[in-house]
């Protein structure tokens, strides 16, 4: 039993001769101790107070007396500005690290909750390749699965693939429209290109956007020669494209010219044959059109190809894959049941809309006009499609960035307007932007940060460091090669998951990789150092024999968070709180290790303690780092 609720219950059981009355249980508190006091757990005084009818400090101090009276446990006390701080005896401390050594799984639920979360990450487009922004998703909600499995919940890995809409059709449009030919006539491939996949369709994406922009802007000229009398041209484009011209002229600076082209173009290209094509792509594919679907169906493939051995070098999986070209189905089916229902309405043009303004959103498209599928109507029919295939669900977590906060909080209020009471159930685990020394991602334009790209340069850069570092001698080319994967690997999650997932943050390879402060790498050499001490020391009578001094305690009682750490993990659905705690335990650790030897201490009791210390330390390193998804070395 927990030390603070067998405190609870005898403070509980004694409460008339404690405190002359029944105590609610609400009013006994426990606070970590600060670290500027003697202590090893802390008690809050205040809510006793006016029950007992007396100052804090002398309520602090009949607890206190009362405390060390009846628990053999509790050693001495004192009490601070109403704060109780209370000692545990060196037994209980020596107790408690012989029992964390029998416990191989040690931090994790020793049985299952029985509940049921199921958690969506990555769920990329089919128009184009993983980058940095995905991987924080990736890692973010691969680790939150992890987590809650230690908590002992059951949980399903998932993901939804967006493999249909108009970003793909853009693609299927820019390749049947400019893909070089060989000498047979036949268009470029993935295979005859020997590019992966997910490269060689987002290669089009880029291309769809580089031609409508060109078509957009000669558009905007056009009517600017013509003195802006097409019918139409927005009224907007017709006060601000005169204006945009002049600066464009003006401009000197590259880069600023071609920022001000595109905004040009920006006003034109809804109304370019690029755009018409994509548009049609996407009625004829939602029409089941047999050649849309053959060209839809090969170009997704060759993504999927793609996809698979990003995810296979990232170390991640899934239970159960959806597609929004099955579960936009569903959601236009819900739609129709909705608008006979009185929830949606429909608009002059046909258009069907949710009124949220009683709720103090707004309206919010759900079908357009032409008859096709907004994201939104795909992803009510994703959810109702999860809750039918486990309708024991407790929850779902939505993995996704904190640009779609206002996404998912139309997405729930309309799941619960449709009378799905278990929308209640649902969560936007919502995470902040990662972004380049230059700023923000722009996947159209080709200025991300490629998945791929980005793990080979890492671990490259891993390789480096490690060769000029030295303690390779004696391995394998192949475990070379697989500790560079490992530290290089290690080192990005790590950098992506240190982070509180709500904080916005900027991505910097070096860094993530150095052997000196809060990196993965950091905390792998301690595990590989500690690994190598526990092949050259050996326990000697251990129950017997085992002595605890105030340096050993500090890092036994850091060791006996970690359970509450997991736990308040998986609560706040926060890899961050494993991996800062994981750091400071190195730290503390490293510290001890370089002022006390293990070794070479002749005390066989302190020894003793010491070897278990470093044992758990490694244990603790080990999960910790498996839950963030990060792999450790036994020699580095």
């Amino acid at each position: 039993m927990k030390m603070e609720n067998k405190i609870k219950a005898l403070l509980l059981d004694n409460s008339l001769s404690v405190f002359g009355v029944k105590i609610d249980e609400k009013l006994i508190q426990f606070q970590k101790t600060r670290k500027d006091v003697e202590g090893d757990m802390t008690l809050v005084v205040f809510p006793f107070v006016k029950i007992l009818k007396s100052s804090p400090a002398v309520v602090g101090q009949d607890i206190g007396r009362f405390l060390t009276e009846e628990l053999e446990e509790v050693e001495s006390y004192n009490v601070v500005s109403g704060f109780l701080n209370i000692n545990l005896t060196s037994k209980y401390w020596e107790n408690k690290l012989i029992d964390m050594a029998k416990d191989e799984s040690f931090g994790c639920a020793s049985s299952l909750s029985g509940k049921t979360f199921m958690v969506e990450y990555s769920s990329p487009n089919t128009n184009k390749p993983l980058h940095l922004g995905h991987m924080r998703n990736i890692f973010l909600g691969y680790s939150v699965s992890e987590i809650l499995k230690a908590n002992g919940h059951e949980v399903i890995k998932t993901q939804i693939i967006n493999d249909r809409g108009i970003h793909i059709c853009k693609s299927m449009v820019a390749w049947e429209q400019f893909a070089s030919r060989d000498e047979n006539g036949e268009r470029e491939t993935p295979i005859s290109t020997k590019m992966k996949g997910d490269h060689f369709v987002g290669k089009y994406y880029i291309e769809f956007d580089k031609q409508v922009s060109a078509q957009g802007f000669e558009m905007a000229s056009e009517w600017k020669n013509a003195g802006y009398t097409s019918d139409i041209i927005p009224e907007e484009a017709k006060e601000k494209l005169p204006g945009l011209f002049l600066a464009y002229e003006k401009a000197e600076d590259d880069k600023k010219k071609n920022s001000i082209r595109r905004k040009i173009a920006g006003f034109a290209t809804p109304f370019t044959n690029l755009t018409r094509d994509a548009k049609e792509m996407l009625v004829k594919w939602e029409a089941n059109d047999p050649e849309a679907n053959e060209l839809w169906t090969k170009m997704n493939g060759w993504v999927y190809s793609g996809f698979e051995k990003t995810y296979n070098r990232m170390g991640v999986d899934f239970d159960k894959i959806y597609y929004e070209s099955n579960t936009f189905l569903i959601g236009k089916d819900l739609v129709t049941d909705g608008l006979d229902k009185g929830v949606f309405f429909k608009k002059e043009d046909g258009s069907v809309w949710v009124d949220l303004t009683e709720e103090g959103l707004d309206e919010k498209l759900v079908l357009r006009a032409d008859g096709t599928a907004v994201y939104m109507t795909q992803d009510i029919g994703t959810a109702i499609d999860r809750f039918k295939d486990y309708p024991n669900l407790n929850g779902v977590i939505y993995t996704v960035g904190n640009e779609q906060d206002y996404h998912f909080q139309v997405l729930f209020l309309i799941l619960k307007k449709l009378g799905f009471d278990w929308a209640e159930n649902c969560y936007h685990l919502s995470y902040g932007m990662v972004d380049l020394p230059d700023g923000k991602m722009k996947s159209r334009e080709g200025k991300v940060v490629d998945a791929d790209d980005l793990m080979e340069e890492v671990v490259s850069m891993a390789k480096e460091s490690t060769k000029e570092r030295g303690h390779i001698e004696g391995m394998t080319e192949e475990e070379r090669n697989s500790l560079y994967e490992m530290i290089g690997m290690g080192g990005l999650k790590y950098y992506l998951l240190k982070v509180d997932p709500q904080k916005r943050m900027k991505f910097n390879p070096d860094e993530s990789i150095e052997l000196n402060g809060n990196t993965g790498p950091f905390i792998q050499y301690a595990y590989a150092r500690i690994n190598s001490l526990m092949t050259k020391v050996q326990l000697e009578n251990v129950h017997e024999e085992m002595s605890l001094l105030q340096p050993e305690k500090e890092i036994v009682k850091q060791l006996n968070e970690f359970p509450e750490i997991i736990k308040e993990a998986g609560l706040n659905y926060s890899p961050a709180l494993i991996a800062n705690y994981t750091f400071d335990l190195v730290k503390n650790y490293n510290s001890f290790y370089q002022a006390h030897s293990v070794m070479k201490e002749e005390n066989v009791a302190l020894r003793n303690a010491r070897i278990l210390i470093s044992q758990n330390t490694g244990k603790v390193i080990e999960t910790a780092m498996r839950l963030l998804g990060i792999d450790v070395p036994n020699r580095m």
